[in-house]
């Protein structure tokens, strides 16, 4: 292992808040139409079926991400220019940021009707039945689960196992998206790539909400509040892994989040996190600027901790 890695990750990291996602041909969306052909073939209203599919798909990701990491491992500069690469392809950063302002931005002018058509962007809850307080309460949750999801988990693997571990995490949180559902289709078929995500996301997300606690009066925030919601609540949360960040984020701001939420015909009562106010449009400005910096910080972490175990390598 060279420093390679440490440089790549801040190259990602730095490509990402410059550039925003890929426009054409990004590899993320060729791995879902990759795995929406895969379960066409594999799909059966199995648990077993729903392994093999998981399995092929990721396995699959890792073995390439593996070649990319044998080939670049040749030289420092190419490696850095790799992990660089990939490290910008995998993460959702910037994107997430900009959907939260555009949600934050209609909100404050009043124009429910076109935030109601803007989050389903950032989540797949019935936006029919939100009002403006509704909707900057799930931009908030949005923000913060995929602060999570698509910032600290990738830098997180990326910084302990390089290409491969950027490539597989990715992989995995896609599935997840793709068929970690609870629906008819998807409890047995889907099972693996939900328990895969959520295994991935175990140290990740709880890493996220204590950064959430430090970063939190970067923005105005309560680093008290952070750590007490987060310890207090976060367990009454559904998912073992959105809960920790989510809590995280209503102590940091000052608000209450979770309550009924609504997915298509699904109506799930969850608990509250935090107290004091609902969340407003200035709300979500500063979770997205919270993102933002807990982004950052994640990035410098990352590259330390991979800079760091070179440097122990070296010595040995």
């Amino acid at each position: 292992m060279s420093a390679g890695r440490a440089v790549g990750l801040l190259l990602g990291v730095a490509a990402d808040a410059a550039l925003g996602d890929p426009q054409r041909g990004h590899p993320v969306a060729a791995f879902g139409k990759a795995a929406q052909a895969a379960e066409r073939v594999l799909h059966r209203d199995q648990r077993f079926a729903g392994v093999l599919y998981t399995g092929a798909l990721v396995g699959g990701t890792v073995g390439l991400g593996m070649l990319a990491q044998r080939l670049a491992g040749r030289s420092p500069v190419l490696e850095a220019a790799a992990t660089g690469l990939v490290t910008w392809v995998v993460l959702g950063g910037s994107s997430l940021a900009d959907e939260g302002t555009a949600m934050a931005r209609l909100l404050d002018a009043g124009e429910v009707d076109a935030a109601r058509e803007r989050i389903r962007n950032l989540c797949g809850r019935d936006s029919a039945v939100l009002d403006g307080q509704g909707l900057a309460r799930a931009t908030v949750e949005s923000v913060a689960e995929n602060t999570s999801d698509a910032v600290v988990a990738p830098l997180v693997w990326g910084a302990v196992a390089g290409i491969p571990g950027l490539v597989a995490y990715r992989a995995a949180n896609t599935l997840d998206a793709m068929v970690g559902h609870r629906s008819a289709r998807y409890r047995n078929f889907g099972w693996a790539s939900a328990r895969l995500d959520d295994l991935l996301n175990l140290a990740p997300s709880r890493l996220a909400a204590v950064l959430t606690s430090a970063c939190a009066p970067v923005v105005g925030g309560s680093a008290k509040g952070a750590w007490r919601t987060w310890r207090r609540d976060a367990s009454a949360h559904p998912s073992p892994n959105a809960g920790q960040i989510e809590a995280a984020f209503a102590g940091a701001l000052q608000i209450r989040l979770g309550g009924r939420t609504v997915y298509g015909h699904v109506v799930e009562q969850r608990p509250v996190l935090g107290e004091g106010r609902t969340a407003d449009a200035g709300d979500v400005t500063r979770s997205v600027e919270l993102s933002r910096v807990i982004g950052t910080v994640t990035g410098v972490l990352a590259a330390g901790y991979a800079l760091t175990r070179t440097l122990r390598r070296n010595r040995r």
